[in-house]
């Protein structure tokens, strides 16, 4: 293992390696850190929002990607089985499981730059030098120009630059499982606006579907844990809610997961930057963290390839990738606030904006709002 190198990534996620492949491919000497021995297989973010496609084209692997993937042109929002809007997507929404996107990146890093990734490593101290960070790990000492913490929403390297995490939102419960797609509503993202809360359903590459629940009103009291999920007991509320019918035989095991908005103080701070979840935590409804990710590492790629580092270069990119984050949060809390359990009035008031939302002229800024224009 290289003593230095020009940028030390901490964290092989999906941000950290796609930040490993846009330096490396440019030739800058990139060293990327992972505590974990092999690459998760859990069921996480699955939408590839154009942006970030372009990002990952970026780093070579734009046909890899569309090879691979499902393409959504579609959303369809209902309640209580009647259409209420539809959105029509110029530039698709690609689908594909983080763990292949994860694969396809793992494989560019490592035919750009063989020795670049280094599994079992563990980051265990931090300290800024004259000449950048000096970072103490399980195997030995590694020095680097820059450091970039993309290890998640549990940074270590987060706290170790004394970084400051600020909670946005109360957290919001849900439950998500994959099961066989009927094919009645193949290529299309269907929103189930009910008077219970959302139900989403989008389409997933081999014939599969997945369905996220909110869970408000079946949790058993107030208290911030999550309740254990059976197949049937899952979908049971689906049928309930949509009536979709789901063959527990072939579903995954239910996951719920809380949807938490959450930001760190600034991005950046002397030799030390933040990127992906290390930075900020948006709620995955609507499938903008990980893309919001690639976004920051992109960012970043820039302003080295450029020559930039450090003072106002990596203040520049702080402020302008946190305000990117703040606009990705209103859109979530938008998100959201349109899928919580509504009867009577307000609901009939809901799907009114909704009705109205989804035509001329405001359709394609919806519709560019979704796909994360902007940002």
């Amino acid at each position: 293992m290289s003593a230095s190198h020009d940028v030390v990534v901490v964290g092989a996620g999906p941000v950290g390696m796609l930040l490993g492949c846009l330096l490396a491919q440019q030739g800058a000497d990139v060293a990327v850190l992972e505590r974990s021995l092999a690459p998760s297989a859990s069921s996480r973010a699955v939408g590839i929002h154009p942006p970030g496609f372009a990002a990952l084209a970026a780093a070579g692997i734009g046909d890899d990607i569309e090879h691979a993937a499902l393409r959504i042109h579609e959303g369809v929002a209902l309640c209580r089985g009647r259409r209420i809007g539809t959105l029509s997507f110029a530039d698709p929404v690609r689908m594909l499981p983080q763990d292949r996107t994860e694969a396809l990146l793992e494989r560019r890093l490592s035919r750009v730059a063989s020795r670049a990734l280094r599994r079992g490593i563990e980051v265990r101290g931090l300290q800024t030098t004259a000449a950048g960070v000096e970072l103490e790990t399980s195997e030995g000492s590694v020095a680097a120009r820059l450091l970039v913490g993309a290890d998640g929403t549990r940074s270590f390297v987060r706290e170790r630059a004394g970084i400051r995490w600020e909670r946005r939102d109360p957290d919001v419960r849900f439950v998500m499982a994959d099961a066989d797609d009927s094919g009645e509503h193949r290529g299309r993202a269907l929103l189930h606006l009910e008077p219970d809360g959302v139900v989403e359903s989008f389409p997933l590459p081999g014939g599969r579907r997945r369905w996220v629940v909110r869970t408000d009103a079946h949790r058993a009291d107030g208290a911030a844990r999550v309740r254990a999920w059976s197949r049937a007991a899952f979908a049971a509320v689906v049928e309930e809610r949509v009536g979709a019918v789901l063959d527990t035989a072939t579903m995954s095991e239910p996951s719920p997961f809380a949807a938490r908005q959450q930001l760190a103080a600034t991005f950046a701070r002397g030799r030390v930057a933040l990127a992906g979840d290390a930075a900020h935590e948006v709620s995955p409804i609507g499938g903008q963290g990980m893309n919001l990710g690639w976004l920051d590492a992109r960012a970043l790629a820039d302003r080295l390839l450029s020559g930039s580092s450090g003072g106002d270069a990596w203040g520049a990119y702080a402020c302008a990738r946190r305000a990117a984050a703040e606009g990705a949060m209103r859109r979530a809390r938008f998100n959201m606030a349109m899928g919580a359990p509504r009867e009577d009035a307000a609901l009939t008031a809901r799907n009114a904006a909704i009705r109205a939302l989804a035509l001329p002229p405001f359709r394609k800024v919806l519709a560019g709002t979704f796909t994360m224009r902007g940002l």
